[in-house]
């Protein structure tokens, strides 16, 4: 664990961790919030789910939009704007009360949805040199994952009690203070987008993302079919309340398995490793078809939640080093934009596979998606040739000394 001593040695380290720690938390609190708005207000869960898929989906479509323009004006102004401008939001669908209203004020949420995560991961190559890079994204990845644990919590605990209002508004609360203190801070005020080459093309036309973008379907489609499968098949069971122990177990899980990842050696390729972990991943997807929702669904999806957290953790370093110059967040917004969108889609179609058939086929589905998603990163491992490279001391040394000319 000193690898993570050394990380939060170097300034700034604490400040990106912090700063958008509230945010990061209110973003996992929105899907909550909006579905028990509308679903109170309407007393319709088939309203409240459309809220949710309507915010979901242009969230997702705009996503790689939000990023080119980061990539393109810098974080400053970007976030000034869309900040406040998404808490105001917030603070007036907790106003109102027309199912129309609501549902298209879900619809612009998803449009302007500030970048947080989109912002942060291109601040870690300001503030640590290469060699630190895994550890900070593992780092990175854990707190996102933990907000994505704390939110729904809180979220919940919130809309249920006797100021239901309150989930909102403590979420656009959150975003003001995070968003803004992310925005304030010097590596995110002063960064500078990168310059594009000059043979720059449309980045969609980039090799390497159209790969990662095919894998990308397989897989949001099938967490989308997952993400239902669970409480469709807990409720279906008479056992809605294990819901939260299973996806509490994946999240948990997913924290660790992202720290774990950031001590594997800087000497292992990303590309490499990531497809090994890729492999187990696939093979403890497998039984999670077979539980039932309890211990044993708790204990499945804590091993995919594992393994899934360290996943991440290489799939950041893949997506750096395969980007095209100056689309540090362009490059992983349009990823979401695709995964996102399929995700959606997958959630969907869950709820009448679900009900139709059985949840069972969801989870099996999923297992099937992560399996594909594997093939197509072996198959097309060429194009991602360059994840497999590993830099220099010569390179290495003389990265340190442009950060540690950046941290002046």
């Amino acid at each position: 664990m000193n690898r993570y001593k050394e990380l939060f040695a170097f300034p700034n380290a604490w400040v990106l961790v912090l700063a958008a720690l509230p945010a990061r938390i209110a973003y996992g609190m929105i899907g909550l919030s909006i579905f028990f708005k509308a679903q109170q207000e309407t007393n319709s869960i088939a309203i409240a789910g459309l809220a949710i898929g309507l915010n979901s989906l242009a969230g997702a479509a705009t996503a790689g939009l939000r990023g080119t323009i980061m990539d393109t004006f810098g974080q400053k102004w970007p976030l000034r704007i869309f900040v406040p401008g998404y808490a105001t939001l917030l603070f007036a669908l907790n106003s109102m009360h027309d199912k129309n209203l609501i549902l298209a004020t879900a619809l612009v949420l998803g449009f302007s949805a500030p970048p947080i995560n989109l912002s942060i991961r291109p601040l870690w190559k300001e503030v640590v040199p290469p060699d630190f890079l895994r550890v900070a994204y593992a780092a990175d990845t854990a707190v996102m994952n933990f907000a994505g644990v704390i939110g729904p919590v809180v979220a919940t605990a919130l809309a249920l009690s006797n100021h239901p209002g309150s989930a909102l508004s403590t979420a656009a609360i959150l975003m003001l203070i995070g968003g803004g203190s992310l925005g304030l801070t010097n590596v995110s005020r002063n960064w500078i987008p990168e310059k594009k080459a000059k043979d720059h093309a449309p980045i969609w036309k980039h090799k390497p993302l159209q790969l990662l973008m095919i894998e990308g379907c397989f897989i949001g489609f099938g967490w989308g079919l997952f993400d239902v499968a669970v409480p469709a098949f807990s409720t279906l069971e008479g056992f809605p309340q294990r819901t939260a122990w299973i996806f509490g177990a994946m999240g948990v899980a997913n924290v660790v398995g992202g720290l774990l990842a950031g001590l594997v050696s800087k000497n292992r390729p990303a590309l490499s490793t990531l497809r090994k972990t890729y492999a187990a991943w696939f093979i403890v997807s497998i039984p999670i078809a077979f539980t039932y929702p309890g211990w044993s669904m708790a204990l499945a999806g804590a091993a995919l939640g594992l393994v899934g957290g360290a996943i991440q953790v290489f799939y950041w370093e893949v997506m750096e080093a395969i980007r095209p110059k100056g689309s540090p967040t362009a490059m992983m917004g349009w990823l979401w934009s695709v995964e996102g969108t399929l995700m959606s889609l997958g959630a969907a179609m869950g709820g009448w596979i679900s009900d139709t058939y059985s949840p069972r086929t969801c989870l099996a589905t999923t297992s099937v998606c992560i399996g594909i998603g594997f093939l197509i990163l072996t198959i097309g491992r060429g194009r991602l040739a360059a994840a497999d490279r590993i830099p220099t001391k010569d390179e290495d040394l003389q990265a340190m000394k442009d950060n540690a000319t950046t941290n002046q």
